[in-house]
């Protein structure tokens, strides 16, 4: 029975300009007409995949020798499955066969004698090729998933062989490039075969893949702590150099060359805590504790030039055998699995980037490189390769015109090649900055008080050309220490901006010194869930050179962090969203890096809050890690479709559900139960609401490449023009997908996006989906490009990467279970209850009360007037009195920022006034549990509040504004 069909491809669109371009796929001009025979192979006793391979092609080159294969050239994946285009001549279904095998690893092979190996084959059944000529002429839904691995394997047989296999993709140490801390890169390929319309296709792309450095251990060393040289360990180490390297060295396979021609091979499992001359163990013979330096000094006649340095504990740790790292090499061909730093990935990154000639260049000769031409083992199956890239239909879709303030001297433009600038341009809606104030990480030697203010005045003056007011055009400034209490020193200059304007502050600047990320994601952190106010960060560097462009730019962020919104485009060029009432959604699923200690996943939901597309707000969970599966969905729907209603009056009628993040053999699953939470959270709402939806799957891992072949239809940089569109040649044979590259060129070829509809209740057509998502591509924030990605994907994955940040520490998921409620003021940390406290009389007015000082603070943070504080402050009236004679409170509900959930437009507008919060009762009737501007009572778990992890929960504050930009 075949599974539930995805849905079929509607007519091919026809919008915008039809060309042809260069894609990297070579078509399989030939296949199997015979079944395929598929065979197990168990190899015994079980060795890892390499050596696997190793004794595989051992026995199959001496049964080729002997005739014991009668001529038949079965291909092999390395793991359990032998294919063959012909029987192999087996007694029976099944034979074994023994192998004397000499490990190359093993310097004591040849005295010891061959390592004996059996090899079990056993038939398991044969494969009809005529399935996969029905899947590609589109007569069958059923991809016949075993006849694609047969083929797959087959392609990999060859190079396998002779490159190393990383996945799907082939690398070879030749051309390798050193980069930072003892690493290199080595160039490959990355190759996989793709069903298209009628044909297979081989997918070809370079690749590039970080491994360790050869060569003799101490130069990785001195690499990995940024030394000059090896001379320079001369000096002991710290104790933070020791755990870096205990944590970058773990694992790594290394060879000993202090015994001559006997090179064994160790793994590391640790560093000791102790240098060599300290490092001590029992002699075999007379029990006497000896020093690992002594004991090599002794019995090799080897004194250690580096007898300072830790020792490796290598192979089982129990048995604590010890090596100095001077004796020690480090074994060609291993990966880099872990995370690489910022300067690895700067190096990396330039490494890889090549315009569009010269990757097409290499591509080309990547299908010789891989010996996919004149292959034994092809000729074998009767498969035949082309070698010129296919050459795809295509069109480009015409640039939407963007519109900003009826009031700017240019208030519609259409860009030209998917970029424009801000030049006489204001912005859609902006907001009014009253109450803000500036925090430089350093002190006022580093940055001083002329140059910063010299910032703020270009800041102020680019704001206020881009429609952005600027009440207050000297903020104070203050400095704080980048490694001191930062929950402290942003309770300050909130505190501060209050009491110097008399508004509830909006805003904290903030200058950082470097690009490092822990000062940054503590800002966030303390900014998002602690205090509940935006922050935007300001590089130093950007602030010595001030450019009127940089300062554009920032005013976009601050703009919609702050409730504005900086473009749109006229609802006739988004009909399917402006005809009726339609959410779009984006959802993506974070994971936790390799080698991080969080075991849990994150899960970020975004939807659209206006008729625009330019506001969404944002739901995240967490969930139980490497789930691909949204757990909480239906919950995280519900507080988005409240919000929405509330937002702006109206159910959403119609979803269209962007999503990221999952892979081609995870659809069905996926789709399933996601799709059935949509349903559960709508019929939660309203036993009658049942909008339609589309599900539409958004692909960034893959190696699908385009090149124009005419200049014309090329950009600058020699990439596709931005609105290339293709949906056939390189397709599904049946399903409604197509690969869209919506973004400019800037350096490097493009990568285009990969879209898939998995379900499809609103029935678009071909130009009506990609008309959509390549428009709503012209929408992101904080950028005058279109991006490679629809934005509602985009903000989820900008969600999810944030949430990251509100951890508190390193294990900051373990234990976590509730997602607790809004988090107010009253159940801040001890530590912000003391910071409050701490804060001093110049700074808030002599409050000295650790009670009172929370009070005010939460007092600002609601909009509610310091005479509304909760019983048992009376203990510090003195100090709220003190605060409130600085800063009038009483005007603060409704708040200085214009959020646009009071400004619906299009068919928003049918109710009449809508609540601004993001409360309410269940179903979407307007509930009148929305406190004063919106602030959601303190206990309610309600209304689309993000809810993050311990006690980071997003203040309520920021739940109506796009906090995460």
């Amino acid at each position: 029975m075949e599974p539930p069909a995805f849905p079929a491809r509607p007519p091919l669109g026809k919008s915008g300009r039809s060309i042809q371009v260069r894609a990297n796929f070579f078509p399989v001009q030939s296949l199997p007409q015979r079944p395929i025979h598929h065979y197990e192979v168990i190899i015994t006793p079980e060795v890892p995949p390499a050596k696997n391979r190793r004794v595989y092609q051992l026995w199959e080159d001496e049964a080729l020798l002997s005739g014991e294969l009668g001529g038949v050239r079965p291909v092999f994946d390395g793991r359990k499955n032998v294919y063959s285009a012909r029987p192999l001549p087996l007694v029976g279904d099944a034979s074994d066969f023994s192998i004397d095998y000499f490990d190359n690893d093993d310097p004591f092979a040849q005295k010891n004698g061959p390592k004996k190996f059996t090899l079990a084959l056993i038939k398991v059944g044969e494969i009809n090729m005529q399935r996969l000529g029905l899947f590609l002429e589109g007569r069958s839904n059923e991809a016949p998933l075993d006849a694609i691995q047969a083929l797959d394997i087959l392609l990999r047989h060859r190079p396998s062989l002779m490159y190393t296999t990383v996945g799907r993709c082939f690398y070879t140490p030749d051309s390798a490039a050193a980069i930072a801390n003892g690493a290199q890169l080595w160039q490959g390929f990355h190759q996989s075969i793709r069903p298209t319309r009628g044909q297979m296709m081989i997918n070809l792309d370079v690749s590039a893949t970080a491994f360790f450095q050869p060569g003799p251990l101490v130069e990785m060393v001195a690499k990995i702590l940024n030394r000059n040289s090896v001379n320079d360990l001369r000096a002991p180490i710290t104790e933070k150099d020791r755990t870096k390297l205990d944590k970058t060295l773990k694992g790594l396979k290394v060879a000993v060359t202090h015994r001559g021609q006997i090179r064994r091979k160790y793994r590391i499992a640790r560093i000791t805590s102790t240098p060599a001359t300290r490092t001590v163990f029992p002699l075999a013979s007379t029990g006497q504790e000896e020093s690992v330096a002594n004991y090599f000094a002794g019995k090799y006649n080897a004194p250690l030039y580096f007898p300072h340095l830790p020792c490796l504990i290598v192979g089982d740790p129990a048995k604590l055998v010890y090596l100095p790292m001077e004796v020690c090499e480090v074994v060609p061909g291993q990966r880099h699995l872990r995370k690489l730093n910022e300067r690895q990935t700067a190096e990396m990154i330039k490494f890889t980037c090549q315009p569009p000639h010269v990757r097409s260049n290499k591509i080309s000769a990547g299908i010789t490189i891989l010996q996919q031409r004149d292959n034994e083992y092809l000729n074998e199956f009767n498969v035949s390769i082309g070698h010129e890239m296919a050459i795809v239909n295509s069109r480009i879709l015409p640039a939407p015109a963007i519109s900003y303030h009826p009031a700017s001297k240019e208030p519609v433009i259409t860009p030209r090649e998917g970029a424009w600038n801000l030049r006489d341009k204001m912005v859609a809606q902006g907001v009014t900055i009253r109450s803000w104030s500036v925090v430089a990480f350093g002190t006022d030697h580093d940055y001083p008080v002329s140059t910063i203010q010299k910032f703020i005045t270009l800041l102020v003056q680019t704001c206020e050309e881009c429609g952005v007011f600027v009440q207050n055009r000297q903020p104070p400034i203050s400095y704080a220490n980048p490694h001191g209490n930062v929950e402290k020193t942003l309770i300050d200059a909130y505190m501060v901006a209050g009491n110097s304007f008399q508004e509830r502050p909006q805003l904290v600047v903030c200058i950082l010194p470097n690009t490092g990320v822990p000062l940054y994601a503590e800002i966030k952190r303390v900014s998002d869930t602690v205090i509940g106010l935006a922050t935007q960060c300001i590089q130093a560097k950007h602030m010595f050179a001030a450019k009127r462009q940089y300062c554009a730019n920032v005013c976009l962020k601050m703009n919609v962090k702050l409730g504005g919104m900086n473009s749109f485009l006229s609802n006739a060029q988004l009909p399917f969203v402006s005809e009726r009432p339609t959410i779009i959604f984006g959802a993506d699923v974070t994971h936790p890096a390799p080698g991080s200690a969080s075991t849990q996943s994150i899960a970020a939901l975004v939807g659209s809050m206006d008729a625009q597309c330019s506001r969404y707000a944002a739901a995240i969970r967490v969930q139980k890690g490497r789930q691909e599966m949204i757990q909480d969905l239906s919950s995280m729907v519900v507080e988005l479709l409240k919000t929405f209603y509330q937002t702006c009056g109206a159910k959403p009628e119609r979803i269209c559900f962007f999503r990221d993040g999952i892979s081609e053999g995870q659809f069905s699953e996926v789709l399933k139960a996601e799709i059935e939470a949509i349903r559960i959270a709508c019929a939660t709402l309203e036993a009658s609401y049942s909008p339609t939806v589309t599900y539409v799957v958004v692909q960034k891992r893959h190696h699908a490449r385009f090149f124009p072949i005419r200049k014309e239809d090329s950009d600058k940089s020699g990439n596709v023009l931005p609105g290339t569109v293709v949906e056939t040649g390189v397709t599904h044979p049946s399903e409604f997908d197509f690969y869209l590259c919506s973004h400019p060129g800037l350096q490097g070829t493009s990568k285009p996006t990969h879209y898939h509809v998995l379900y499809d209740e609103n029935r678009f057509t071909s130009d009506s989906l990609q008309e959509l998502t390549y428009r709503l591509c012209y929408l992101y924030c904080r950028a005058t490009r279109s991006v490679s990605v629809v934005p509602p994907a985009y903000y989820a994955h900008l969600v999810a990467a944030r949430a990251r940040f509100h951890a508190t520490g390193d294990g900051w998921l373990e234990g976590f279970s509730d997602f607790g409620s809004v988090m107010n003021m009253s159940n801040m940390s001890s530590a912000s209850i003391a910071s409050v406290a701490s804060l001093g009389g110049n700074s808030v007015g002599g409050m000295v009360g650790a009670a009172g000082a929370v009070g005010g603070l939460a007092a600002q943070m609601s909009g509610l007037s310091v005479d509304g504080a909760p019983p048992g402050l009376d203990g510090s009236r003195g100090a709220a009195g003190v605060l409130n004679k600085r800063m009038s409170m009483t005007n603060l509900a409704a708040g200085p920022v214009r959020t646009l959930g009071n400004r619906a437009s299009g068919f928003f507008n049918g109710n009449g006034a809508v609540s601004n919060g993001m409360g309410g009762s269940v179903g979407f009737n307007k509930g009148s549990s929305v406190g004063a501007a919106g602030v959601v009572p303190e206990g309610s778990v309600e209304g689309g509040v993000v809810r993050v992890m311990n006690y980071g929960v997003v203040k309520s504050e920021l739940a109506n504004v796009m906090w995460y930009m």
